[in-house]
């Protein structure tokens, strides 16, 4: 059952989001993984990993999206009133995704080669989805350029979230968190 909960709360944030964008607001976005996160916390055995996970998948979603937003090669409507940072909505998008490797994307901990095709295929898909049914991202001239960036990089952090989730939820929580510290 929390397999089908995280796979289709996932698919509801995404809606939300893109929807959201698409009226030019980031709140519906935010609202919508404020609530899913809350759900995986708490049915969570891992927390530990989950939220190193939504740290990873932040960095790493500032990253993608800000190098392709920086340099033109993709527009985002509801942009970040942080300027050069992708937009919230985007970023509330990567924390969702984050989280689905402890659940529903649990099989793909220990299937990188699989993680790193379906990131490559899957991610280009989702924003070209989002721009062409929602209008939400504006891709830069020539299509294909922006959907190879997309690809190299939803390749590469995929399989990089899916490696760190099924080493985060091997180690015990008490490895990340010192009770002293070298001081006490």
């Amino acid at each position: 059952m929390k397999f089908w909960i995280s796979l289709i709360g996932y698919q509801c944030v995404w809606f939300v989001a893109v929807i959201g964008a698409g009226h030019g607001l980031a709140w519906p976005g935010i609202s919508a993984m404020s609530v899913y996160v809350l759900w995986q916390l708490s049915v969570s055995r891992q927390r530990h990993a989950d939220l190193l996970l939504i740290c990873t998948a932040l960095v790493a979603g500032c990253m993608l999206d800000g190098a392709l937003l920086n340099t033109g090669l993709l527009r985002y409507e509801a942009m970040s009133p942080l300027g050069m940072l992708p937009p919230l909505w985007i970023l509330a998008l990567w924390v969702s995704f984050a989280l689905t490797f402890t659940q529903s994307l649990r099989y793909l901990q220990t299937r990188l080669p699989i993680a790193s095709l379906l990131g490559a295929i899957g991610g280009p898909l989702a924003y070209l989805g989002a721009a062409r049914g929602w209008q939400v991202v504006t891709f830069a001239h020539p299509l294909w350029l922006d959907l190879l960036w997309l690809a190299v990089g939803w390749g590469l952090v995929t399989p990089l979230l899916a490696w760190l989730a099924g080493y985060w939820s091997r180690t015990p929580a008490a490895d990340f968190i010192q009770l002293r510290g070298p001081l006490s």
